[in-house]
């Protein structure tokens, strides 16, 4: 683990923890590869077929390479009338969010959540327990009360910590995969 790491307590602000992510994420290489070879074992073996995805953020580890193995699904963030999560066909990200991501437009069909198999979360940081450290937004914290799948966390091993700051609302993940392989959350 980093050694900004250990000076962080569970008690730092997530903001104080989302600045060390960032600084620690942008040192880090590439991991696709293992991670999304990870992601089709653990997938395929959990029989997962319709999955909502991410398409990831400079620094995230690309799981694009898994279109063709599962139906993927991606996300879209709405503001109005209240901020949530819409799910759409993979194909259909063409156009980039106001976070820098691609993502499906304003008139994107939508598929409904409760035919979801499994949501692959990204993040900024993943604790032992699975608490995942987001951006900010609370999409994924509106959309995982409501998700009856698997969910995984999806990570670079230098971001998972022993603790993270956890509030009440949080869904923690149910699996973690990082480029070293796939861990139950227990």
């Amino acid at each position: 683990m980093s050694g900004v790491a250990a000076v962080l307590s569970p008690d730092a602000s997530k903001s104080e923890w989302r600045a060390w992510a960032r600084a620690v994420r942008a040192g880090l290489p590439d991991v696709s590869a293992p991670v999304t070879a990870t992601l089709r074992d653990l997938l395929k073996r959990l029989g997962s077929r319709r999955v909502l995805a991410y398409r990831a953020l400079s620094g995230e580890p690309d799981v694009s390479a898994l279109h063709g193995d599962f139906e993927l699904l991606a996300p879209r963030a709405r503001f109005r009338p209240e901020p949530r999560l819409t799910l759409h066909p993979w194909h259909t990200a063409t156009e980039v969010s106001r976070f820098g991501a691609l993502q499906p437009p304003q008139d994107a069909a939508q598929i409904p959540l409760d035919t979801v198999d499994a949501i692959l979360l990204p993040g900024l940081a993943f604790d032992h327990a699975g608490v995942r450290l987001g951006y900010g937004g609370g999409f994924y914290d509106r959309l995982l009360p409501a998700f009856r799948g698997v969910t995984v966390g999806v990570i670079q091993h230098a971001l998972l910590v022993p603790e993270l700051p956890r509030d009440p609302h949080d869904c923690p993940a149910q699996w973690l995969v990082t480029e070293r392989g796939a861990t139950e959350v227990q």
